[in-house]
């Protein structure tokens, strides 16, 4: 029997949880069992119950997972203020963000089930929620982010769902329009008082 380093099996558990949010984005929650899961990171079905006790355990750290890449991808590298919050606007509704599921944003790829999960899951959406609230709203108003956190909070309800509606879109102009208008959009809700 092999036996593995702490930091091997790290590293095959952080594999499991970055290729099974991956394929939740592109498949959805109920669309992705175990078998596939593990065969996108490369092991045994057999292996799973070694790393996770449940499909629900490794969808809630999975969720976890891409809110935390989310913040990183989006907040944790924006100029600060409203120059920051403006660059991510832009990066949000791009084309290549929509067209992108698997790589792209966690609220837009599964609000819909995350909201009929598992109160784990739910609890680790809302904490990465919060997160990425908390750094719009420390470029919204830096002296007084609680004061911005519930505009915050539209500005994220605002970008999943138009992103979700231009990826549901087949009318390909259509579909684009929308994104520049999401823009424009969001932009206008940073300046309403």
């Amino acid at each position: 029997m092999v036996r593995y380093t702490k930091e091997h099996k790290q590293q095959t558990k952080q594999r499991i949880i970055t290729t099974a949010g991956r394929r939740l984005k592109r498949n959805g929650i109920d669309g992705s069992g175990v078998a596939t899961l593990m065969k996108d990171a490369g092991l045994t079905n057999g292996t799973f119950y070694a790393y996770f006790a449940s499909k629900e355990e490794l969808v809630a750290t999975a969720v976890a997972d891409q809110m935390r890449a989310q913040h990183e991808n989006i907040v944790a590298h924006a100029a600060p203020g409203r120059a920051g919050l403006e660059q991510m606007i832009r990066w949000y509704f791009s084309t290549e963000q929509r067209d992108t599921i698997e790589d792209g944003c966690p609220n837009a790829a599964l609000l819909d089930e995350i909201a009929r999960s598992t109160a784990p899951t739910r609890q680790a959406y809302t904490d990465g929620a919060l997160t990425l609230i908390d750094g719009f709203a420390a470029r919204l108003a830096p002296h007084d982010p609680p004061s911005a956190r519930l505009k915050s909070l539209s500005l994220l309800g605002m970008m999943a769902g138009t992103l979700q509606l231009s990826r549901a879109l087949t009318d390909r102009q259509l579909a684009d329009e929308l994104l520049e208008q999401g823009i424009r959009n969001a932009l206008a809700l940073l300046d309403a008082e």
